[in-house]
């Protein structure tokens, strides 16, 4: 099994400062990172990884997936060696 990370959008950056507002809860705007962390976790109550894209605003939860491999492909067959 392959992991696989997502970034899922949780708040974006609310000028001045540094002041967030989660993506679900516009209205509510937080006076800082820490208390938007700290809001987000009292609202879904998952422990995660977090990341922040600074230049964009945006701060990321960080979630990984368990992806299977794609199957390798099936062996060619010829018919000139009777394989058919």
């Amino acid at each position: 099994m392959e992991q696989v990370e997502k970034n899922i959008l949780i708040a974006k950056r609310v000028p001045p400062g540094d002041r967030f507002a989660l993506v679900d809860e516009p209205e509510t705007i937080h006076n800082s990172l820490t208390e938007t962390l700290e809001a987000y976790f009292q609202k879904t109550q998952t422990k995660c990884e977090f990341r922040l894209a600074p230049l964009k605003g945006e701060l990321y939860m960080i979630t990984t997936e368990e992806v299977a491999p794609p199957p390798p492909p099936p062996a060619k067959k010829f018919n000139i060696y009777g394989d058919y």
